[in-house]
């Protein structure tokens, strides 16, 4: 998942540079969110992972 969100980070970068800022606008939204939710299921796992342990 994380790798989608750098795809399209990276898509929004290239957009932007071509002067197409609704494309870049809306991929940067798409990466935030799926950076986002990389995030919580990274930490969630992380956690259940620790509690596993015991």
């Amino acid at each position: 998942m994380l790798h989608y969100a750098v795809v399209f980070l990276v898509i929004a970068l290239v957009a932007a540079l071509l002067g197409f800022t609704g494309i870049a606008a809306g991929a940067v939204e798409i990466a935030k969110i799926l950076f986002f939710v990389f995030l919580v299921l990274f930490v969630v796992s992380l956690v259940m992972g620790l509690r596993g342990r015991k």
